[in-house]
């Protein structure tokens, strides 16, 4: 039995309460997706929850966004009445961020529940406050005897599956949360820029989908309100902004935070675009997604506006959250013989590689917005990920993976697992050299989970070249099937703080476990 038994779930008093305005504004989403509009009376709202990003041992990043100007005023404690509370004074919300602000905590007590309350104030008048909003996280571990639990998905309303009333929204969310994990890891596709909601979808077996519409749902996303209106869209929802009370995540980006399959200096040849330059498009997402966020550049290359970074969560596990959008090359065939752009960059491969080699954590999962061994094409000829469907020695973005693979072997970097989501169904691959073209690796798992709230396809070819061997697959036969026909996708890795065993469950939403793999901790070969 570990050191740190799992903390139960904050107290129920808490999460009613972090959680009521939230409720209240559900019953009418049409009127709370209308809140940008900036009333001048009254006192500042917070309906749209709070969010806590980036946990580490010490650290903590807090959002809210309010419904007008105001002060954010954060407040922190070891217990739920809020007795001798640490008070962090935080930026004034305007229009700049879209009136959304976050609070960077640090000196945490480490492996420890915090309880939290956000206040907005009316920035010429103090006095004048709006209702707190609750929340509560853990801090990261201290000592290496102490265990940890987390989720992982990705793809949040796509394909047309947007917030659903009459299944009772993203259900998926309150089964996450009463898993009561340290913090949930969202592998890309945060939202659906370029998804289009339909008010209702006839679906196969002739029964209706019903969507929460918005109007920047109603067009793909091209201006800077549009791509705000879509990550403020999740958060309509009752089950996320419950979720995102009691745990904190670590979010990542992949293509459809701005536009499906995009890469760097592509032109758009789309109708329905007016803005063809998806540099722009891009450059307005992001700023949207680190609004609507509280993502931090500390943990990372440290340069502003930038998505990878390491996450350290106590001596157990480092988090290595990767960027394979920003630093691309352009989608091809993907046979090139000498390739060093690739899918992240020859300055994040670097990054990468450096970070790794002085990680003295026992795991170092590598969070991928794709996967590796999967082909994931783009049209007929190009590709979309790093495989490219010819099994042989590497070639164009293969030849990345296999430097820093090599470099993983070379250095002898013990626990790292590979994990990801975009694909729309959940696998398991055990990556091994005796199998593969190109030999110089260690060997290594990658898990794959998802959709989380979005349709689910069929399962992608495998490329030989690093030899995967599909131990597990679930996916459907057919493309694009609804949330109401198939339950919803997630992942589940704890660790042990005794052994140190990292155990991976591939779950479906309805409480089963559809596969699960043990990993022993500094054993090569697993």
């Amino acid at each position: 039995m570990s050191y740190r038994p799992r903390v139960p779930a904050p107290g129920r008093r808490t999460v009613l309460r972090g959680t009521l305005l939230a409720s209240a504004a559900a019953a009418v989403p049409t009127a709370l997706a209308a809140a940008p509009a900036l009333a001048l009376s009254g006192r500042p709202n917070a309906s749209w929850g709070v969010q806590v990003g980036d946990v580490t041992a010490s650290s903590a990043l807090v959002w809210v966004r309010s419904d007008r100007p105001a002060r954010m005023l954060v407040e922190t404690s070891a217990t739920e009445s809020f007795r001798r509370a640490r008070t962090w004074h935080g930026p004034l919300l305007g229009t700049r961020t879209d009136f959304a602000g976050t609070v960077p905590l640090f000196g945490l007590p480490a492996g420890t529940q915090v309880h939290y309350r956000v206040t907005l104030a009316d920035p010429f008048d103090p006095r004048r406050t709006g209702a707190p909003v609750y929340g509560t996280f853990r801090t990261a571990p201290a000592h290496r005897r102490d265990d940890v639990r987390f989720l992982w998905s990705g793809d949040i309303a796509g394909q047309g599956w947007g917030i659903n009333p009459d299944i009772g929204g993203y259900r998926v969310y309150e089964e996450m949360r009463r898993l009561d994990p340290d913090f949930f890891l969202c592998s890309g596709d945060t939202v659906y820029a370029d998804g289009v909601l339909e008010p209702s979808v006839t679906l196969p077996d002739g029964r209706t989908w019903r969507n929460v519409t918005t109007p920047e749902k109603s067009k793909v996303a091209e201006s800077l309100d549009e791509y705000r209106g879509n990550f403020r869209y999740n958060l309509l929802d009752t089950n996320a902004r419950a979720f995102n009370a009691q745990v904190p995540s670590i979010v990542q980006w992949d293509d459809h935070e701005v536009r499906n399959n995009w890469y760097p200096g592509q032109i758009l040849d789309d109708d329905r675009y007016t803005e063809k330059n998806v540099d722009v498009l891009a450059a307005r997402s992001v700023r949207a997604f680190r609004e609507y966020f509280p993502v931090s550049t500390l943990h990372g290359a440290g340069r502003e506006g930038r998505v990878h970074r390491v996450v350290r969560h106590g001596p157990l596990l480092d988090l290595f959250v990767l960027d394979m959008r920003s630093f691309r090359n352009a989608n091809s065939p993907g046979r090139q013989p000498d390739d060093t752009t690739g899918i992240l960059g020859a300055e994040q491969l670097s990054w990468l590689k450096r970070e790794l080699s002085r990680s003295r954590a026992v795991w170092k999962v590598i969070a991928a917005d794709m996967p590796l061994g999967l082909v994931v094409p783009d049209g007929e000829t190009d590709f979309e990920a790093v495989a490219q469907g010819d099994p042989g020695a590497p070639l164009g973005r293969e030849l990345q993976i296999a430097e820093l693979l090599r470099h993983i072997k070379h250095r002898r970097i013990t626990g790292t697992v590979w994990l990801t989501a975009d694909v729309h169904y959940t696998s398991a691959q055990h990556y091994l050299p005796e199998r593969a073209a190109f030999k110089d690796f260690a060997p290594f798992w990658e898990f794959v989970s998802g959709p989380l709230a979005a349709g689910q396809f069929p399962a992608n070819a495998l490329d030989g070249t690093f030899g995967p061997d599909q131990v597990f697959v679930r996916a459907p036969e057919r493309p694009n099937v609804s949330p109401m026909e198939s339950p919803q996708l997630f992942g589940q890795v704890d660790i042990d703080g005794e052994s140190g065993e990292l155990a991976v469950s591939l779950r479906a939403q309805g409480g089963s476990v559809l596969f699960r793999k043990v990993l022993q901790p500094g054993r090569v070969g697993q």
